[in-house]
């Protein structure tokens, strides 16, 4: 029976790798394989040295992106969930009864969308439209509201750090 301790590799399959710079004797004696003279020919190179030129890790622009500070993000709110808010009894939608709910958080902006339908007359208070949202409540005989946003007109406050308006 074979146990697990009893395993070896063939025989001449694990072969022990050439010491060279060991003396004259057998292979890779006196340069070692390394030539003669020269920046190759002495101790190590660090990974990636270009002879001096800007290593291409430090000439490669590091493709993360933009972000834009002034980045004006919305909660999307589509007329389906509307239409599935006001069958619990509302007539009118707003910023605030949104945030009482829990569905957008305290400083979230609110963007009413057009996918699915509206049946019922609704007051929609929102920060944002789009066209066929706007076409779809007014056409079931509701109305819309836009909501200034908290930042006033123009562009809101930069996110970041301080350095991020100068």
């Amino acid at each position: 029976m074979i146990r697990l301790h009893d395993l070896t590799p063939p025989k001449g399959s694990n072969r022990s790798k050439r010491r060279v710079g060991r003396g004259i004797a057998g292979k890779g004696g006196k340069t070692a394989g390394r030539g003669t003279k020269g920046q190759g020919a002495r101790d190590t190179i660090p990974t990636g040295f270009e002879g001096g030129q800007l290593p291409l890790t430090q000439r490669v622009p590091k493709l993360r992106g933009f972000n834009n500070p002034f980045r004006v993000e919305y909660v999307p709110i589509n007329l389906d969930r509307l239409q599935s808010l006001s069958d619990e009894g509302v007539s009118a939608i707003t910023v605030e009864w949104l945030r009482e709910r829990g569905i957008i958080g305290k400083a979230e902006l609110v963007k009413i969308l057009g996918r699915g339908s509206v049946t019922k007359a609704l007051e929609v208070h929102a920060h944002n439209f789009s066209e066929s949202a706007k076409r779809a409540i007014t056409a079931a005989g509701g109305s819309i509201v836009v909501v200034p946003p908290p930042f006033g007109n123009g562009r809101p406050p930069a996110r970041g750090n301080a350095l991020t308006n100068r």
